[in-house]
């Protein structure tokens, strides 16, 4: 790539933060954080402020007219801002069709108005459903269980079309929950919140045997770059998770622990799922990365417990 201009949407937020360091650190001459900051946090990217080469733009993808703009002359997208909440979609039946699908379908349309070369998107292990087989290999046919993966699905959908259409190198990443710093949703959250208000009971949805697979923002960030510098396809589709996986009530422990909690009694609410379209096990197969000469390197409870450290450092901005 010449590296002249990237477009990072969701810029400001957990993943997108670091891709947009990464950027920043590898010579791009523009840099453009597009994020409406409903979940982003516009501190992340503090110490690039000084940088005349980055540039933050407040604005919701839905806005085409001015993602449009945005995008124009670009020769890099990465579409990461979406709907973070998995489960909000139990309640508000539009969000994810409206943040994830057709907010999607803007940036696919921008970018074939602006000739960008490569467009790459965060999709989400959410698009298996519930898969038979473990470790998942991006080859299963999957069967929806919730309107957030179906969002999602339909997003890669979109993508691989205008690929085919306008000769789009689209990089397509389907993640598992990724931590480390800069951490700001998810179980771990909703744990150390919980233990806050209650540092002698925690309720965990489910039965607690759910197992799922955590990976290192800064694993999950050298697997994005890998991808987008080596991978020869025209539509790329990556697994990107840990070889290992973790049981829910392990997870909590670690929690308890960092926190210096004891005689923590846990409270279940019962069922194999924590919610309606919650997979019981999320297990990936990374091969298509590894081939490219990527893995793992942070095993997931070093980051576990980096991640509440992360969150007892930085309560007072992180937790709303």
């Amino acid at each position: 790539m010449d590296k002249t201009k990237a477009v990072v949407t969701g810029g400001s937020g957990f993943i997108g933060s670091h891709v947009v360091d990464k950027l920043m650190q590898d010579g791009w001459q523009e840099v453009v954080v597009y994020d409406d900051l409903r979940t982003g946090q516009d501190f992340y990217l503090d110490q690039w402020n000084a940088d005349a080469r980055l540039r933050k733009v407040k604005a919701d993808v839905l806005d085409f007219e001015r993602i449009k703009s945005e995008i124009d002359g670009a020769e890099l997208v990465v579409h990461f801002q979406a709907n973070a909440d998995v489960r909000g979609g139990l309640k508000n039946r539009r969000i994810d069709l409206e943040q994830n699908t057709i907010a999607t379908w803007n940036v696919c349309e921008a970018s074939a108005l602006a000739g960008v070369k490569t467009l790459a998107f965060a999709s989400s292990a959410t698009v298996y459903g519930e898969p038979d087989v473990f470790p998942t290999p991006e080859k299963v046919a999957p069967i929806q269980t919730s309107l957030y993966g179906a969002s999602k699905y339909a997003g890669e959908a979109m993508i691989q079309a205008y690929s085919e259409y306008f000769d789009i190198q689209a990089r397509i990443f389907r993640f598992v929950s990724w931590t480390g710093p800069r951490y700001s949703h998810g179980v771990i959250y909703d744990f150390f919140k919980k233990l806050r208000a209650n540092p002698k009971s925690l309720e965990i949805l489910g039965d607690g045997k759910q197992r799922k697979s955590y990976l290192d923002v800064r694993d999950g960030i050298s697997g994005i770059f890998r991808s987008i510098e080596h991978g020869k396809d025209r539509v790329g589709i990556y697994n990107l998770g840990h070889d290992d996986f973790m049981q829910v009530t392990e997870l909590a422990q670690i929690v308890i622990d960092e926190m210096g909690l004891t005689d923590v009694e846990f409270q279940f609410t019962g069922g194999e799922r924590g919610w309606v379209g919650d997979s019981p096990v999320v297990h990936l197969d990374t091969s298509n990365l590894k081939d490219l000469g990527w893995k793992p390197t942070v095993s997931i409870e070093q980051s576990l417990r980096d991640t509440v450290r992360y969150l007892l450092d930085n309560e007072n901005t992180i937790l709303r």
